[in-house]
């Protein structure tokens, strides 16, 4: 026994010696990102659905097959054949250049908003955790009272308050979007302005614009692209919600939404007119909530060395 314990401690003191180390390879974080982000099927799915999107968006006038704004009476309600795929609403309008351009309006509402509503919500929540007191106080308890009331409803009075059309939409999504961001950057400013890294900026003069922006926010970062990715398909779907009620994108534009609304009375004798768009919407926000989903395993620091 006591032999064995001689050989092991002459042969670590020899890897010492000869320089060999025991600690595991050093794997890039861009290697782990791949490894992690892209082994998940479900995650590539929802890839392929997200690129699926932008090229439908894009190429939107070259896909549709009919021009979905121009109805025709005499095709009213046509079942799915060869000329429709999808058959028509009950205006004449070919349902499938509908969804194709129906694209377009979740897109830009989707990352129009979440763009303005994570830029407000980023700067109004750093703020907050970096100087706390008197400003954290008048900024979250703002927060709060606009977070008192649902996403959805909130959203819905703004709406109505600002009127129909796809810019009131935005700027109502926006406005009841920004406090989930806010929140979530207080916490991780707080958090985060407390490492020893700060502290040091702070001792070599470092202005308060420079720590915020050059080193709390890029720190922050990956926690807001997971919140940005999952919001994502939340507005898609709010935005829907607001054009079925009537207070989202006003006709003849196409949304998503709104062609569920104007099909439904037609469930029995045309589902496809509801269906279809339904369809879009569960894909669309099942995919993207599977890429925020690789993207929290992905970027997030706790499971390094665990996934």
């Amino acid at each position: 026994m006591t032999d064995t314990i001689t050989d092991t401690m002459k042969k670590t003191e020899n890897k010492i010696l000869s320089g060999e180390s025991e600690a595991p390879p050093v794997v890039s974080e861009w290697r782990r990102f791949r490894r992690v982000f892209f082994q998940r099927k479900l995650v590539m799915f929802g890839l392929i659905v997200f690129v699926i999107l932008i090229f439908t968006a894009v190429f939107a006038p070259l896909l549709a097959p009919h021009d979905p704004y121009r109805g025709d009476l005499a095709n009213s309600l046509v079942p799915p054949n060869s000329d429709f795929l999808l058959g028509t609403d009950i205006q004449g309008r070919d349902t499938l250049s509908r969804l194709i351009y129906g694209t377009r309006t979740a897109l830009l509402v989707g990352f129009v908003t979440v763009a303005i509503a994570a830029t407000i919500g980023n700067v109004l929540g750093l703020m907050a955790g970096f100087f706390g007191k008197a400003v954290a106080m008048i900024i979250m308890r703002i927060m709060d009272t606009v977070m008192c009331f649902p996403f959805l409803i909130f959203a819905l009075v703004l709406a109505a308050v600002l009127g129909g059309g796809i810019q009131n939409v935005i700027i109502a999504l926006s406005i009841s979007l920004i406090p989930g961001f806010a929140r979530v950057m207080n916490g991780l400013t707080l958090s985060i302005k407390e490492n020893d890294y700060i502290l040091a900026e702070r001792s070599m003069g470092a202005s308060n614009f420079r720590i915020m922006f050059k080193h709390i926010l890029p720190n922050a970062m990956p926690t807001m692209i997971v919140l940005i990715t999952l919001q994502l398909g939340t507005l898609i779907l709010a935005e829907a919600a607001l054009s079925f009620l009537g207070i989202g994108i006003q006709p003849p534009g196409a949304a998503w939404g709104s062609m569920i609304n104007d099909g439904y009375r037609f469930l029995l004798t045309n589902p496809i007119l509801s269906f279809a768009p339904g369809l879009a919407i569960m894909i669309v926000v099942f995919a993207f909530n599977m890429i925020g989903d690789g993207l929290r395993d992905a970027l997030d620091p706790r499971l390094r060395g665990l996934l």
